[in-house]
């Protein structure tokens, strides 16, 4: 199962529309806050089903979570945006969080840079930002995760 993993459009979808428009289509969109409204517009624009969670930059929408953990295709993946979790200075809250709900993978964004790893047999993603990156290379950036029997996980830079 092909999943898109996106944080941090703070409402400028065009690039990832335009992304999603030329690539194979994901099964889902995952959109971990700053702004939902961005993800809900990504869902009618392409018709593919967006979950969200909030941000810090979503404080007063309060139609969406946090946190929230979902499965697929037999993988726990918890989301969140992180901002809650101390991310500026480390993934290790998250990584306990993680533990304690049980989750194959989590997913946040909040500090716009990239970055996969694994520890403990937890995936760790911040698929970056599309609009605003930050980091070394202040690339645009977007996440891909393929689940089949293993998970497999990238980082894609926008190109245009």
């Amino acid at each position: 199962m092909k999943i898109l993993v996106v944080s941090d459009t703070h409402g400028n979808i065009d690039d990832m529309l335009k992304v999603i428009k030329n690539m194979e289509k994901p099964q889902i969109i995952l959109h971990l806050g700053d702004y939902v409204e961005d993800g809900e517009n990504i869902e009618k624009e392409t018709g593919i089903k967006v979950e969200i969670v909030r941000g810090n930059g979503d404080f007063f929408n309060k139609n969406y979570e946090d946190d929230k953990v979902i499965e697929i295709g037999g993988k726990r993946i918890f989301l969140t945006h992180g901002h809650k979790y101390g991310v500026r200075h480390g993934v290790m809250n998250l990584l306990y969080r993680a533990e304690e709900l049980e989750a194959n993978v989590v997913l946040y964004g909040h500090t716009h840079i990239p970055m996969i790893a694994e520890d403990s047999g937890i995936y760790i993603m911040n698929p970056g930002s599309p609009t605003y990156p930050r980091g070394f290379y202040k690339l645009k950036t977007y996440g891909i995760i393929n689940i089949q029997d293993s998970i497999e996980m990238t980082i894609e830079k926008i190109k245009f």
